[in-house]
């Protein structure tokens, strides 16, 4: 036996039933389409949501909220993840190349610095933004709070 000489077993595999190939074939006349209607031409494609005629779901439902296109959204990052970094890697400058090359923010995000957690040591930290607390904290600490 050779991978060349391999077939499917006797009737396993039947070939497909063919359309519009006359009234005989058992699927002739209309082609399995039906009668009349979009769906039985030629050239038909269905708009997404399309439902017959009748209005959409889309457009049924009423549209409340507010999407704010000038919103900044930014990555944060907290005190206690700052202080494990700057205890592990022995760094005393933490910027947005250093939150990169440890995977904690991505080449387009924006990193805004968070008051979760203690920082006992004396860190230069340069990020987007920062809350009031996570500032008087590295300050405390005597760091010094850069905004880039």
């Amino acid at each position: 036996m050779y991978l060349h000489s391999l077939q499917p077993a006797e009737g396993a595999v039947k070939s497909r039933k063919r359309l519009g190939r006359g009234t005989g074939s058992g699927r002739g006349g209309t082609s399995t389409r039906g009668h009349k209607g979009a769906k039985s031409r030629s050239g038909y494609s269905q708009k997404s949501g399309f439902e017959g005629g009748q209005m959409p779901l889309q457009r049924r439902v009423p549209k409340y909220g507010f999407k704010n296109i000038n919103r900044v959204e930014y990555k944060g990052i907290n005190l206690d993840v700052l202080q494990s970094l700057a205890e592990s890697t022995g760094e005393t400058v933490l910027n947005f190349d250093f939150f990169k090359a440890h995977g904690l923010v991505s080449k387009n995000d924006k990193v805004k610095v968070l008051g979760r957690g203690e920082l006992n040591k004396a860190v230069e930290v340069h990020a987007h933004a920062f809350s009031q607390s996570a500032t008087s904290t590295i300050e405390k600490a005597g760091g010094k709070t850069v905004a880039i």
